[in-house]
């Protein structure tokens, strides 16, 4: 048994090595049905949307620019236990835990915070699994529909809590409407 013979996958195909005609080799045939299918698109309802004037509905399952979210009393959610760094499949999230002090009661709501919390969004595949991780439901993708934007400096990229963090005046009017 030759090699030419064997096929792994059993679907072993021989190529007949014919010779075209001539309408095959001057490829007019194929040129005019290209042209065909061109003329049929531009006859066609266009899928684009004019960006700046009109915006497309977002998903409801959309992932948008992560946020870290308060609690009712404005405290942030987040105890900096890690696991949202260590289910990021990207390694994107960065974290410094640290002991909250007396006079930062209103601040925190538990006893370690996150003094740094960082997100690379240039690593970030916005694939949820930091939102599924947090047991404290610090953190969403879903409830800010904003994008990442792009940028021309990769060190804008790094977003740290003072882009992630809700803003207080957003989370008391979240707790007036659910009073």
């Amino acid at each position: 048994m030759s090699i030419q013979n064997i096929s792994l996958s059993g679907k072993k195909v021989d190529v007949s090595e014919s010779k075209m005609t001539f309408w095959e080799r001057t490829y007019l045939v194929n040129i005019a049905i290209g042209m065909w299918v061109t003329l049929k698109h531009l006859f066609m309802r266009k899928a684009t949307v004019k960006y700046p004037e009109q915006t497309r509905a977002f998903s409801p399952v959309y992932r948008g620019r992560h946020t870290l979210m308060r609690d009712e009393e404005g405290r942030e959610r987040c105890t900096a236990c890690g696991l949202c760094a260590l289910s990021c499949p990207a390694e994107a999230i960065t974290m410094v835990a640290s002991e909250r002090k007396p006079d930062e009661m209103h601040l925190y709501r538990e006893e370690k915070y996150a003094s740094i919390y960082e997100i690379n969004m240039l690593r970030c595949i916005f694939c949820g699994l930091c939102e599924e991780a947090c047991p404290k439901e610090a953190i969403y993708l879903t409830k800010s529909k904003t994008m990442v934007f792009s940028d021309s400096d990769r060190t804008d990229f790094i977003y740290g809590k003072d882009k992630l963090v809700m803003p207080l005046d957003q989370a008391i009017r979240n707790t007036q409407v659910l009073n």
